[in-house]
């Protein structure tokens, strides 16, 4: 059988014919292989660069690798936190023609890292609460995609840094099936598996050294169910509220848009006796801060970095003289936010070395200068502005700083 590359992108196939697609992945050559960090997988998986991307390269049989090709991008369709599937690459042989395992090519996530390099030092409790914040996040967004995870642990998920929290994103999804709707028996099962595999994941780290002792791992398994319920349930439950009390929805949307989420469609119905109001979120969809950040500025970004930025643009929108909401001779938000970008984000992020910024992008690294300046200025009792926050962090805290994320290759 001839080498083929099924790809999302008509450049990709003529990159990836480079790579020696007639040698085991685990026997390739040093000079294919980029030296990121890698989980634990039952799969052979290395790193490569293809042209100017650097892919992820897992080797397995061609029926899985087809199908986890075509989840990802159904994944990638609806939104979904999750890798960019690329190839497959079937019809693999040696140089003496005996067959090799087929792969699936997904672009690496830049700035992400798998869990166990994060533990290589050991990792705070706080931190870690933050680890099964962004994990049960990420599983109720598959959820309400109607996606069943099947094998929902710390291994097969990356994490990113978002101003100050994790966003967690998903890296394996060949044992998982999309559906119209989950029952509520599959989301139970998914949500057992993760508190065993993730208490299972944490007994394995105790046992090397590499957890605090401070942890219990069974409890921090536990605990993502409890995260995952009380999301789940301000996501999808059924308010009764009086007839007439019509702002009390609107500060249930509001509580929903905090949490980053927008409610796409809803359901209102009066009861029999038109004394009370009933309201379900049928439509819930995450990103809201991301996508007003987006349609204001062009930026794209994590959403607590997206939240963090919009608070910083308001600010900076009120100090303008041709800020004047609601009077159609000011200057319109999309105007000014575009000046906020082009006259102080983007001169901000620039200030700091290029080669000093590690696997932070732009807007993780303006939310970084954004704590600093506000940890100065309470120190100094006023505001000291950016510009000297910007200097103090490049002169005594980048050259200290050790980033928990390998330097991004993208």
């Amino acid at each position: 059988m001839a080498l083929q590359i099924s790809a999302t992108n008509p450049e990709h196939p003529a990159l990836l014919l480079e790579l020696p697609w007639d040698v085991p992945l685990e026997e390739w050559p040093e000079e294919y292989l980029v030296p990121l960090p890698r989980g634990i997988s039952r799969h052979v998986v290395r790193y490569a660069r293809a042209g100017s991307e650097v892919i992820a390269v897992k080797e397995l049989a061609e029926r899985p690798a087809l199908r986890e090709y075509e989840l990802l991008r159904d994944l990638d369709r609806i939104g979904i936190p999750a890798v960019d599937p690329l190839a497959v690459v079937t019809g693999r042989a040696d140089k003496d023609g005996a067959p090799l395992e087929p792969v699936l090519i997904t672009r690496h996530l830049g700035g992400s890292m798998p869990y166990r390099s994060m533990f290589e030092t050991t990792m705070r409790p706080a931190t870690m609460h933050r680890l099964m914040d962004a994990l049960a996040v990420l599983l109720v967004r598959l959820h309400l995609a109607g996606f069943a995870w099947g094998d929902c642990s710390l291994s097969n998920t990356l994490f990113r840094r978002d101003a100050g929290a994790y966003a967690a994103y998903l890296v394996d999804a060949e044992t998982g099936d999309l559906y119209p709707q989950l029952s509520t028996g599959q989301r139970d099962y998914d949500l057992d598996l993760a508190r065993v595999n993730i208490s299972g994941e944490l007994l394995d780290l105790e046992a090397s050294g590499a957890l605090h002792p401070s942890v219990d791992p069974i409890e921090f398994g536990t605990e993502i169910c409890g995260r995952y319920r009380d999301l789940w349930d301000e996501l999808t439950r059924t308010s009764v509220y009086p007839a007439g009390k019509y702002h009390y929805i609107e500060r249930r949307i509001r509580r929903l848009n905090e949490l980053g989420f927008d409610v796409a469609e809803m359901q209102i119905e009066h009861n029999s006796h038109g004394d009370t109001v009933t309201f379900v979120p049928k439509v819930v969809d995450a990103g809201h801060h991301q996508r007003q950040l987006l349609r204001l500025t062009g930026l794209d970004t994590e959403e607590n970095q997206a939240r963090r930025l919009l608070n910083d643009l308001e600010s900076w929108m009120a100090t303008q003289d041709d800020y004047a909401p609601g009077d159609p001779l000011g200057a319109r938000p999309e105007v000014l936010a575009h000046r906020w970008v082009r006259d102080v984000f983007r001169p901000t992020v620039r200030a700091v070395p290029l080669q000093a910024r590690g696997s932070m992008d732009p807007a993780e690294i303006y939310h970084e200068l954004l704590e600093h300046r506000w940890y100065l200025s309470e120190h100094a009792q006023h505001d000291i502005g950016l510009d000297t926050a910007v200097a103090d962090y490049v002169k005594n805290i980048l050259p200290t700083a050790r980033d928990t994320l390998q330097p991004t290759s993208e």
